[in-house]
């Protein structure tokens, strides 16, 4: 059975997460807390396999718990109803993160992403700027974490030479000439990773400047791999602002 703590303040969102996750065959909620001290409390004692856990709590945040845990839990899915909130304190190892109002499949995603993670027992990443810093930095990461359903690769931002977006996919290129399939939007990384190292120079491009080798006709950017990026025409002139700054 997957033990599972939920700490959540609101009452209606826990009883939401609560009816889902007993529809689960194989899940078991162990407790919950609204507050921060019975939050350390439970997960301490109750020692959870994955924990559902509302950043924003009126005590605190989610990060007043973390720091003051004996051990950090490797299995979090944060809830949240901010999006960029979100984006910043998951940075970047978290098991998932939920909006709310919590979709049902997502959560189903996101247990399935931790059986696939307990049966494979891949390498994982503990800890990876997971701290109250994560929510005021806007710093590019030296890694990142990719969330398929299959499982969770950590790859170096600085091997990514561009993300493509698809509908509700992005594919991410690699400089290995591998490439990664995300069930996530292109807008989730271009919050998270931002101008000036990476530029989004069209609404199905996001690009990183280290790759790229030079513009033609101000229409395309050649990439090292001689790969043409288009530029939209709304995005033009702040690509070239920020690749030939004015002094």
């Amino acid at each position: 059975m997957i033990k599972i703590a939920i700490i959540e303040d609101e009452t209606a969102i826990r009883k939401e997460v609560s009816y889902l996750i007993e529809q689960e065959t194989d899940t078991q909620i162990i407790g919950w807390s609204a507050d921060i001290t019975n939050a350390i409390k439970l997960i301490e004692e109750k020692n959870p396999d994955v924990i559902l856990m509302d950043i924003q709590l009126q005590d605190g945040t989610a990060f007043n718990i973390l720091k003051n845990l004996k051990t950090l839990p490797e299995n979090i899915i944060f809830l949240t109803a901010y999006n960029q909130f979100a984006i910043r304190a998951i940075k970047y190892g978290a098991l998932d993160y939920l909006l709310k109002p919590i979709d049902h499949i997502e959560l189903k995603e996101a247990l399935e992403r931790y059986r696939r993670k307990k049966e494979n027992n891949p390498q994982w990443m503990k800890q990876i700027s997971l701290s109250e810093h994560s929510l005021e930095s806007d710093a590019i990461p030296e890694t990142i974490a990719l969330n398929s359903i299959n499982n969770v690769r950590i790859i170096k931002v600085q091997d990514i030479i561009y993300c493509k977006g698809e509908g509700p996919y992005t594919f991410f290129f690699l400089n290995n000439g591998e490439k990664e399939l995300i069930s996530k939007l292109l807008k989730f990384y271009e919050e998270l990773l931002s101008a000036p190292n990476f530029l989004r120079t069209h609404q199905s491009y996001l690009v990183n400047r280290k790759y790229i080798s030079c513009i033609k006709q101000s229409e395309y950017l050649l990439l090292n791999n001689n790969e043409e990026i288009p530029i939209s025409t709304r995005r033009k002139s702040f690509i070239l602002n920020q690749l030939f700054p004015v002094k």
